[in-house]
């Protein structure tokens, strides 16, 4: 899975791809149909890149591209609007060893949505590159 230029912007919902910079800021475009683009300042929003995105864990943080590999593997993903608890056990079985009084249900209904996004797209299959 190479998760390469997808971000996360604050404030807005779902996962943008990073298209390039100007002297205003970055371009992202949207990954749906209309792939609508836009530009985001730098000095009043934060950018996430997901490949840099990291879970809270017991010992050492986990990645998140590690987790959503796990969750390729596992096959089946509930559904990120299923109760709390049934999350939180698929999120056990994925990601054993994280922090579960740091990483909330909202974290994880976070990335199980990020995950139904990911995998329409032809990077999911694509091979990480290091």
């Amino acid at each position: 899975m190479n998760l390469k230029a997808l971000v996360s912007v604050t404030g807005k919902p779902g996962l943008f791809k990073l298209v390039g910079q100007n002297k205003s800021g970055f371009v992202l475009e949207t990954l749906d149909v209309q792939r609508v683009k836009s530009v985001v300042n730098l000095a009043t929003t934060k950018l996430a890149t997901l490949e840099d995105i990291t879970i809270y864990g017991d010992d050492e943080d986990l990645k998140l591209t590690d987790i959503m590999n796990s969750m390729k593997a596992k096959g089946t993903v509930p559904d990120s609007k299923s109760d709390g608890k049934t999350l939180r056990e698929f999120f056990r079985e994925v990601a054993p060893g994280h922090d579960e009084d740091r990483v909330y249900s909202s974290d994880i209904k976070k990335i199980i949505t990020w995950y139904g996004i990911i995998k329409e797209l032809p990077l999911f299959e694509e091979e990480d590159s290091e």
